[in-house]
């Protein structure tokens, strides 16, 4: 991708199951490998994948996410960078237990976790501090010059929903909105140079049309646009049809799922 394209993807991946997935246990940053079922899903993904233009894999340090990554990566023969800024939302004194346990320990927390991105469990981090974090992430790939095409980040169904609520501006009360991202599933999304909102006539303006209308020009559109991109949802919780038939390349836009 050159300097001054027009638009770049990203595809962000939640890690395939654990056991502590299947049985309801809270994992944070407990380092947990894959379970049996969570290597096929990743195989799964694989075998449909070949044909989307996937330059750059990256991964969060956990095993779990590593090793989702490197299993789809095979489809593309890319190796996986490793991010720890992509990991999990720390669940502090949670960590480890399960659903039942929480909610009996901590009556009424975990369900108001769940709608406050702004709280977060004893000694645990809160959503806002997770998009952050993956936020700076996400705007260090833009900025290095291996971002071209369509770049996977592996990483867990937390993170990702607090990061993709952050790329897209979503007001902290709205976060709740991006919820339940299935395990080896996936959100689409696409930057694209970042209009300023003006008056119309306030500011610079494209050339007129044959109408003689205009519309406010893109800052350094012929330079660095994706430093401060307007990003698209193009897809959420996307996946491997129950079916077994393909899905639709990324690269061509998806549906929400």
């Amino acid at each position: 991708m050159t300097a001054n394209a027009s638009q770049r993807r990203l595809i962000l991946m939640r890690h395939g199951e654990t056991e502590y997935n299947s049985a309801g246990r809270m994992q944070g940053q407990l380092d947990t490998p894959l379970s049996d079922v969570g290597r096929q899903q990743a195989r799964d993904v694989a075998a449909v994948a070949r044909d989307w233009n996937v330059t750059k894999v990256v991964a969060s340090d956990l095993e779990r996410a590593v090793e989702t990554a490197s299993i789809v990566a095979e489809a593309w023969g890319l190796d996986v960078d490793v991010d720890p800024r992509f990991r999990e939302t720390h669940l502090g004194d949670w960590q480890g237990g399960s659903h039942t346990e929480i909610d009996e320990q901590y009556p009424g927390q975990r369900a108001y976790w769940r709608h406050d991105p702004r709280w977060s469990p004893p000694r645990g981090e809160t959503r806002l501090e997770v998009a952050e974090r993956t936020a700076a992430g996400i705007a260090d790939l833009m900025a290095s010059d291996s971002f071209e095409g369509t770049v996977l980040v592996v990483a867990h169904g937390g993170s990702i929903a607090a990061l993709t609520s952050r790329l897209l501006d979503v007001p902290a009360e709205h976060y709740p909105v991006f919820a339940r991202l299935g395990n080896a599933r996936w959100a689409e999304l696409v930057a694209r140079p970042h209009f300023p909102m003006t008056e119309l006539g306030d500011g610079p303006q494209t050339a007129p049309a044959v109408d003689g209308s205009t519309v406010p020009e893109v800052p350094n559109a012929a330079a660095e646009w994706w430093r401060t991109p307007r990003w698209y949802l193009e897809g959420w919780n996307v996946g491997v049809q129950v079916s077994g038939q393909q899905l639709d390349n990324p690269d061509e836009g998806g549906a929400a799922r």
